[in-house]
């Protein structure tokens, strides 16, 4: 490679935990060898990624100085035959002289999820984020995303053109080795859950709903097994379920939030993904259930058909929907209402004592 070659930069503050962090460990293992990397990347994240050879890299700490210093080091060392990817959704604070690409994998940044039932800590966050990613998209030239709804979305919020408009490229990765068994692996053991939500604790992945459904299926004699992955953030929710469950009888298990190779295998030791997420930009592990060959029960909404054919749907805004599609998955499904006769109506009302 000579030396006055374009360098890909990668810019990753606060990509640490969940889907984001599996990808980054993806896009740090697919790195073309004896390509330079000169990267910013959280420092939460140092002893879960293994860094290309000769890799220039700066941890970023948790901090608002750490980042605006790492906003204006990359602005400051960028040449014009560089491309910059904001591996963390979000464009770069000030003007930069490289191609700057933005990997946009947080849907709430769209403002099409209503953040009222976020805590005001992250609903203010969110809102900062919000306007960081409108204020800055005049300095992107092009945004990559991993599902059609997503582009779509992407779209939506760009708004009609006006001038220049930056490609939206749909491109979803995964890693290149994926730990998950092939596909029809899963089910040879006796599984030990029913069922599986893999998800941490903010609003819109729809716990409280969810844990609601189980109540309603417990007030009709079914409880079937349901596994967690709250972590210590999480730990007022995990406090709420876990006292629901004990007033209710609801079999819950918390995992805490696992390695995700650990994560992985346990596709494969339940019965059905249940997934009721309201929003989505990619829904990792609904494609890493479908490779597990692990039965998938979601929301019928757009980003779940982009990536898995699932064995049942419901409304994840309805509590009762969420059951009852657990409840077809068991072969047990509430018969419909038959309507009677106006006749009839009239014999009962007659019949109603005085």
């Amino acid at each position: 490679m000579k030396s006055d070659d374009g360098r890909l930069m990668l810019f990753a503050p606060n990509v640490h935990t969940g889907g984001g962090l599996v990808l980054l460990k993806s896009l740090l293992a697919a790195w073309p060898a004896g390509r330079p990397l000169r990267a910013w990347l959280d420092a939460r994240a140092r002893h879960d990624l293994t860094l290309p050879g000769g890799a220039e890299v700066t941890w970023v700490e948790a901090s608002p100085l750490s980042r605006a210093r790492a906003q204006w080091d990359s602005a400051r060392s960028a040449r014009a035959q560089d491309r910059l990817l904001c591996f963390h959704g979000l464009p770069p604070v000030w003007d930069s002289p490289a191609r700057v690409e933005v990997f946009l994998q947080n849907r709430n940044y769209l403002g099409e999820v209503d953040l009222s039932t976020f805590s005001p800590r992250t609903r203010l966050r969110l809102r900062l984020e919000q306007w960081m990613l409108r204020r800055g998209r005049e300095r992107v030239h092009g945004y990559w995303v991993q599902t059609p709804s997503m582009a779509a979305a992407l779209r939506r919020w760009w708004g009609p053109v006006q001038g220049r408009a930056p490609a939206v490229k749909v491109l979803p990765f995964l890693p290149l080795q994926p730990e998950a068994p092939a596909d029809g692996a899963a089910g040879t053991a006796p599984p030990v859950l029913d069922y599986l939500y893999v998800a941490d604790g903010e609003a819109h992945k729809n716990h409280r709903r969810l844990i609601e459904a189980w109540r309603l299926l417990a007030a009709e004699g079914l409880r079937p097994s349901l596994g967690l992955t709250l972590g210590a953030k999480d730990q007022a929710l995990r406090d709420w379920i876990d006292a629901e469950a004990q007033a209710h009888g609801l079999q819950i298990r918390q995992l805490g939030v696992l390695p995700h190779a650990e994560l992985l295998g346990w596709y494969g030791r339940c019965r059905a993904l249940v997934f009721p997420s309201l929003s989505e930009s990619f829904g990792l592990p609904l494609i890493e259930a479908r490779q597990a060959g692990c039965p998938v029960l979601a929301g019928e909404l757009d980003f779940v058909r982009d990536v898995c054919e699932p064995a049942q749907t419901f409304d994840p805004l309805s509590a009762v929907s969420i059951a009852r599609a657990v409840r077809r998955f068991e072969g047990c499904a509430q018969a419909p209402l038959e309507p009677a006769g106006a006749a009839a109506f009239l014999a009962a009302l007659m019949a109603e004592p005085q």
